[in-house]
């Protein structure tokens, strides 16, 4: 408990004690994972602590030994001073699972009939299986609708350019249940007050045959949904520009959170894949234009840039932010989102999408095209399967720095989420399995 007798939780909200309250095992714990990595920063320790709570009990050691214990370990950490990171020092930073999890599976997939689900399945068989992830747990599936405008675009059906695909949906959901899941919860912030099945039925989605495969919910997570209460998530590592994040119940109460997402460019952040597809996770009554109110289903635009909602109070932005630039905040508020809510797996489809920008609302930027790259890219880490779907689009450094396709305009939130420690984004430590992508990459420009 805290001062106030309040239990202090974490961000899958179980109990945890004070930063004072650490058991003395934990200097062992240090020790232990220098030994594995050999150098791991103290927001890494961080990290594992407020996510695995059994490691925090009554026992008790003080705030001067946990500064000393945490003081070693950055000391010998090979970041520049100021906490700046560089490339070549983030991998050390790389929590020891984010390692163990860089296996990503590409499968060809050239149509969205049955081939879906047999693509789909030769992917899980090569990360290893989904079985042991999902069985007896809640499955949260988090689409990408960008909108509920459904109009053809470029000649062709939004799941076939721009938004989740309903096959995809479908095979998947199949899939997690033949894997053992209780429950799967589809998730996606609308631009609508209608429910979400209302809402995905406007686009021809067969909702009752989804609902026939097992127990599956949906849930629009533009505000507070079906509780009464946001749930508070903390970034672990202290966050680039959010310290935590007030987000529907439905991205807490959870044993599994699965991005699925398309392959495209994005005209604010380079790309968007598995980690960019989280940015809607924010509701549009806390993040949005129209904020604070819970009917609100306005855009995010006090995210992308402040200027002009001075009455927008974003819950859980660090004081010391400054930058308005959306080439800067967007990239950096990814990073931090992946943080405080972690992707257990990420699927990107890269069956048809489109190239030049996220939807149409793009065309200003330049021309967009249809893309027909045919294939499945599937991963448990979020960082590691981003990377090999960047070079799937012809972009040979997945870790470029602003200033180098696709990140000549913004910063590489790929390489923040690196430098933060939830995964790895260099492709020669990522152990690609199935096509390779030589075979796989289709240019995006």
């Amino acid at each position: 408990m805290n001062r106030t007798g309040k239990v202090r939780r974490t961000v899958h909200g179980k109990m945890r004690s004070n930063a004072g309250g650490m058991p003395p095992k934990l200097m062992r714990i240090f020790q232990n994972a220098l030994e594995m990595c050999h150098c791991i920063s103290a927001g890494t320790v961080l990290y594992s602590l407020q996510t695995n709570p059994t490691l925090m009990k009554t026992h008790s050691c003080s705030r001067r030994q946990f500064l000393r214990a945490a003081s070693a370990i950055a000391a010998g950490s090979p970041f520049l001073a100021g906490g700046m990171f560089s490339a070549h020092a983030a991998d050390a930073l790389v929590r020891p699972r984010a390692r163990g999890d860089a296996n990503v599976a590409i499968a060809a997939c050239k149509t969205y009939g049955p081939e879906v689900r047999s693509a789909l399945d030769q992917c899980f068989d090569l990360i290893g299986g989904i079985g042991l992830l999902v069985k007896n747990k809640t499955v949260t599936v988090k689409i990408n609708l960008t909108g509920t405008d459904f109009t053809p675009f470029l000649n062709r059906p939004v799941g076939e350019t721009f938004m989740t695909h309903y096959s995809t949906v479908a095979a998947l959901t199949s899939a997690l249940f033949k894997a053992g899941a209780t429950r799967v919860r589809l998730v996606e912030s609308t631009q609508s007050r209608a429910k979400l099945e209302n809402t995905i039925d406007l686009a021809d989605w067969d909702v009752n045959a989804l609902r026939a495969m097992g127990n599956v919910e949906f849930e629009n997570t533009r505000n507070l949904g079906s509780r009464k209460n946001y749930a508070h998530l903390k970034v672990p590592t202290g966050g680039y520009m959010f310290s935590a994040l007030d987000v529907n119940h439905s991205y807490h109460d959870t044993d599994v959170m699965v991005s699925l997402c398309k392959l495209k460019n994005h005209i604010t952040a380079g790309v968007t894949l598995s980690m960019k597809n989280l940015f809607g996770m924010t509701p549009n009554t806390l993040y949005g234009d129209k904020a604070v109110n819970e009917d609100a289903t306005a855009g995010r635009g006090p995210l992308h840039n402040p200027t002009g909602f001075p009455s927008v109070k974003l819950p859980g932005l660090k004081p010391d932010v400054t930058s308005t630039d959306p080439t800067y905040r967007v990239p950096h508020i990814v990073a931090d989102i992946c943080a405080a809510r972690p992707i257990d797996l990420a699927i990107i489809d890269g069956i048809t999408s489109m190239s030049g920008g996220e939807g149409p609302w793009c065309r200003h930027a330049g021309p967009l095209k249809f893309t027909a790259p045919g294939v499945l890219i599937v991963g448990r880490n979020p960082v590691s399967t981003d990377a090999v779907g960047t070079a799937v689009m012809g972009y040979d450094n997945p870790r470029a720095v602003r200033g180098q396709k696709p990140f000549h305009f913004c910063d590489n939130h790929l390489l923040l989420a690196e430098q933060s420690g939830i995964g790895v984004a260099d492709l020669s430590k990522i152990d690609v399995r199935g096509m390779s992508i030589e075979k796989a990459r289709l240019p995006y420009g």
